[in-house]
């Protein structure tokens, strides 16, 4: 992990409790986790997968397919569990997932349209609802090399797998039904899992082993892929059902600040469009040597986005929350949705970290305004950055802007 260099006198001080460094985790701390456990490793892993399949992308067509499991026996579903993730703290979080050993099998993508029993095996660990013993002999030791990427939830060390064992799986009729109905479209599958109550990462984890889908069109989809797939697909359907509904008819703030975050949320009357953007001060993920704040945002209108966002997946994952949300209410509104990451967050932990702070977000009670002005004004005491930077980025909150959106309801004075 390349991090900035420490004082050691900080350390001294802090003993990785009181983050004097300015880090939103502690280096020190996670090395010492992380190196005790690889010095448990050697060619093979007995555990109990969370459930756990990793679909790499390199390669592609033929793509590494990586059955995965921490070298812990018993319930290890949390090593898996978006809800806990949220409230964990963030060193104990970051050495769980990268305790999950994987193992890795070449296959290509078309796998599963006419799959093996060792990939069937395979299928049916990924959409498991417990955890399954899995016992891995590896080619060689396995390698430190982490997956640290903005979508994809940290992983631990990989090799090639020499042997395999894969225990009972146990899946629920949900699954079980999407799985065998080869009639059953993709898309499909996956709004009914989700209404099933199947989180977004239970179902990437099935569509990247391609066990939903119409019969020989099944494929294998990348896991960083799969998991923008399923956030794009599900909060298309909750857009769908909530352009049905009346607007929102006060403008509604909604703040949440975590730990080297903040999160922002503004609900104006009006049909619905969307904007996520993000700022990133030095010293953080994407803007590890920079001087200044780098910003970036990307929205789409009524109508939607024919393009991929240049701002990634989490423009998805944001979406899909505000969806929900707005769905629940049964109203529509102008969705604008804006984080600051702060000096110190600078450790990949993907996508669910957005998606799960904006469900978050819009649980607290929102500040309700009627004048766009006093919004800004507001938000002004708030932001670290000059929030008029916000305004001038922005494609939404622009006051002429939203005067073609609301007939001259608000004017610039």
């Amino acid at each position: 992990m390349n991090v900035k260099r420490i004082l050691p006198e900080l350390c001294v001080k802090c003993r990785g409790s009181r983050m004097l460094c300015g880090l939103s985790y502690c280096p020190l701390l996670i090395s010492m986790r992380i190196k005790n456990i690889y010095s448990n490793s050697n060619n093979s892993i007995n555990g109990d997968s969370p459930p756990s399949v990793f679909i790499g992308r390199h390669g592609y067509p033929k793509v590494n397919v990586y059955p995965s499991a921490p070298p812990v026996s018993g319930d290890t579903s949390i090593y898996e569990d978006e809800n806990a993730w949220i409230n964990m703290d963030i060193n104990d979080f970051i050495e769980k997932r990268l305790s999950i050993y994987r193992g890795s099998l070449i296959y290509n993508i078309d796998t599963p349209a006419d799959p093996d029993y060792k990939f069937q095996e395979i299928q049916m660990l990924s959409m498991s609802s417990k955890p399954v013993n899995i016992n891995m002999s590896v080619l060689k030791p396995f390698k430190r090399d982490v997956i640290l990427d903005e979508n994809i939830s940290p992983m631990g060390p990989s090799s090639p797998l020499k042997d395999i064992y894969i225990g009972n799986s146990s899946i629920d009729n949900s699954i079980e039904r999407a799985y065998y109905d080869t009639d059953f479209k993709a898309d499909d599958a996956m709004i009914y899992l989700y209404k099933n109550g199947k989180t977004v990462n239970e179902i990437s984890k099935i569509l990247s082993t391609g066990s939903i889908g119409t019969g020989r069109m099944r494929r294998m989809v990348p896991t960083r892929w799969a998991i923008t797939a399923a956030d794009k697909n599900i909060s298309d359907y909750f857009v769908d059902t909530i352009k049905n509904y009346n607007s929102i008819d006060k403008i509604e703030l909604y703040l949440r600040k975590t730990n080297g975050n903040l999160f922002i949320g503004i609900l104006m009357p009006g049909s619905w469009s969307f904007e996520w953007g993000e700022s990133w001060f030095p010293d953080t993920t994407w803007n590890r040597f920079g001087g200044s704040v780098a910003m970036e945002l990307d929205y789409e209108n009524y109508n939607g986005r024919k393009t991929y966002p240049d701002i990634g997946g989490c423009y998805y994952s944001s979406r899909l929350a505000v969806s929900e949300y707005l769905n629940k209410r049964r109203r529509q509104a102008v969705s604008i949705l804006w984080r600051e990451i702060y000096p110190g967050f600078n450790l990949p932990v993907g996508v669910w970290y957005v998606r799960d702070h904006v469900r978050e977000l819009f649980k607290s009670r929102p500040v309700i305004f009627d004048d766009i002005n006093d919004l800004m004004k507001y938000l002004s005491g708030i932001t670290r950055i000059d929030v008029n930077l916000w305004k001038v980025k922005s494609k939404l909150i622009g006051l002429k802007r939203l005067d073609s959106f609301f007939g001259g309801l608000y004017e610039d004075h």
